[in-house]
C-alpha cells in the first residue's frame, strides 16, 4: 500500500482553486476524529480529514514519565482499535490492565464501599489505562499508509449544505465537496453551532487536577476512587511500573491552590486525605509530572445529525457530548460513536450513499440511548456526592454498601462500563 503524504494547503485564494469531491470529510483532529477517518477509509470510502494541526505528528511517548492526558480504555474501545488494526501496534508496555475497582464513600466507614472485580464478572479485565499520545501516535502512523485517506492541515471557514451534500470552504485551500461530513471538532463545535443544533450545558463549578505519581506500594492492577466530604472526588488510576495517575475533581479555587503545592505540600496533603486511606493503599507518593487542571462541565447536543430536513452531517465525540470524568467514560463514549457509525456504514445496502437519511437516523437512534443513560447516571452520582444534606449523605453511602452486596447490580454496572459493540 503506497504511503499517503500529508497535504499542507497552498496560500492561493480559495476561489481560484477547483472544488475537490470526496465521499466523506471528517473535521477534527482528536482521537475520535482520527479513529473515524481511518475507519471510513478502511471501509473503502474516499475520505479527507481536516484540522489545523494535522501536520504535527504526535510523538510516541517514551521514558519513565507518563503523559498528563491519561485515559481509561474500555473493552469497547479495545475492540474498536483492534477492528482498525492498530491495537497490536500499540506499545503494550505503556498500558496498564485494570482488574479491580475500589470505590469508597465519604464517611470513612467500612461498609461504605463498592468493589468491582473482573474475576467476579467473568471478564479478563475491566479496562486499560494509557496515554492519549500512545493512541494518537499509532493512529497517525496508520493513517499515513491508508490510500483512501488524505489529511489536510487547514481550518473550515464556511459550510454550505444542500440536498446532495456539503461544501466546506477552507481558509487556505480550495473548497471540498462531500456527501457526508463528520463533526469531530470538539466541545465548542463550530459545525454544531452553524447547524443551529442546541445543547444542554451545565458547569459543574469544578476543575479536574491531574498528576502522575510513583508509589511505594503496588497498586495491584486496581483503580481507586474516593468521594470526599464537600463534593471532591479523587481517583488514582494504575500505571505501569508502580505508578498511578491522579484525577482530583474539586472547586476551581482549591484546584488553583493544589497547582501551587511542592512535593512536601503534596505529601502532607495526601497522607491525611480520606482519613489517610490513600497512603494506606499506595504508600508514599512521589510526584512524577507537572500537575495541570481543566474545568469540568456537562454538554449534550439535542441532535446528533443535521440539518433536520435533509441530514448530511454527523456529530461524534465531544461535539455531541461531554461528561464528568468520575466514571472515566468520556473518551470511550466518543469512540462508541465512531464504532456505531462505522458499523452502520459498513453494513449499508449497496444502493445507499453514506449520507442516506435512513443510515444517519439509525446512528442517531442508537447513540441517543447510550449517551442519555451514561450522562444521566454520571451527573446524578456527581450531584449526590456533592450534597451536604445528612439524609443524602446517609443514602449515598448506604447505597454503595447495598450495591456491593448485590452481584446482579454489580454485573449490570460492569456490563454498562464495558460497552458492547458489534462489528460482525
Amino acid at each position: 500500500m503506497s504511503e499517503v503524504h500529508q497535504k499542507t494547503p497552498s496560500k492561493h485564494p480559495a476561489h481560484s482553486q477547483p472544488t475537490r469531491v470526496v465521499e466523506v470529510a471528517v473535521v477534527g483532529g482528536g482521537i475520535a476524529g482520527k479513529a473515524c477517518a481511518l475507519g471510513l477509509a478502511q471501509l473503502g470510502l474516499v475520505t479527507v480529514e481536516i484540522a489545523p494541526d494535522l501536520d504535527q505528528i504526535v510523538p510516541s511517548p517514551q521514558g519513565e514519565q507518563w503523559g498528563q492526558r491519561i485515559y481509561a480504555f474500555s473493552p469497547s474501545t479495545q475492540k474498536l482499535l483492534a477492528h482498525l488494526q492498530i491495537w497490536d501496534a500499540i506499545d503494550h508496555a505503556r498500558l496498564q490492565v485494570v482488574r479491580d475497582m475500589q470505590i469508597y464513600g465519604d464517611r470513612g466507614e467500612k461498609n461504605d464501599h463498592l468493589h468491582l472485580s473482573a474475576f467476579e464478572a467473568g471478564t479478563p479485565q475491566l479496562a486499560w489505562i494509557g496515554e492519549s499520545n500512545l493512541i494518537e501516535n499509532t493512529l497517525d502512523q496508520a493513517s499515513r499508509f491508508q490510500n483512501k485517506l488524505e489529511r489536510i492541515t487547514d481550518h473550515v471557514e464556511k459550510m454550505e449544505t444542500d440536498a446532495d451534500g456539503v461544501t466546506l470552504h477552507l481558509k487556505n485551500g480550495g473548497p471540498i465537496r462531500a456527501q457526508l461530513v463528520i463533526a469531530a471538532d470538539g466541545a465548542n463545535s463550530p459545525i454544531r453551532s452553524e447547524l443551529g443544533i442546541s445543547t444542554t450545558e451545565e458547569s459543574y463549578t469544578q476543575s479536574a487536577v491531574v498528576a502522575n505519581w510513583i508509589c511505594t506500594y503496588p497498586h495491584l492492577e486496581t483503580a481507586f476512587q474516593w468521594f470526599l466530604p464537600g463534593g471532591d472526588i479523587v481517583a488514582m488510576l494504575p500505571l505501569p511500573n508502580k505508578q498511578v495517575s491522579m484525577v482530583w475533581s474539586t472547586t476551581p479555587e482549591n484546584a488553583s491552590a493544589l497547582l501551587e503545592l511542592d512535593q512536601n505540600g503534596w505529601s502532607n496533603l495526601l497522607s491525611s486525605l480520606a482519613n489517610g486511606a490513600i497512603s494506606k493503599q499506595l504508600g508514599e507518593l512521589t510526584l512524577n509530572s507537572t500537575p495541570a487542571a481543566f474545568p469540568l462541565r456537562k454538554i449534550r447536543a439535542s441532535r446528533f445529525i443535521g440539518p433536520a430536513e435533509a441530514p448530511k452531517i454527523v456529530l461524534i465525540g465531544d461535539a455531541a457530548h461531554v461528561m464528568h470524568p468520575l466514571a472515566g467514560q468520556g473518551l470511550n463514549l466518543g469512540l462508541r460513536d465512531v464504532a456505531v457509525l462505522l458499523n452502520i456504514l459498513g453494513k449499508r445496502e449497496s444502493f445507499r450513499t453514506p449520507s442516506d437519511p435512513v443510515l444517519l437516523r439509525r446512528y442517531e437512534r442508537q447513540r441517543q440511548g447510550d449517551t442519555t443513560a451514561l450522562l444521566w447516571v454520571t451527573d446524578k452520582l456527581k450531584k449526590l456526592f456533592s450534597s451536604s444534606s445528612n439524609a443524602e449523605r446517609q443514602l449515598r453511602n448506604w447505597g454503595l454498601g447495598l450495591v456491593n452486596k448485590s452481584h446482579f447490580i454489580k454485573q449490570r454496572l460492569i456490563e454498562r462500563a464495558l460497552g458492547e459493540i458489534d462489528f460482525e
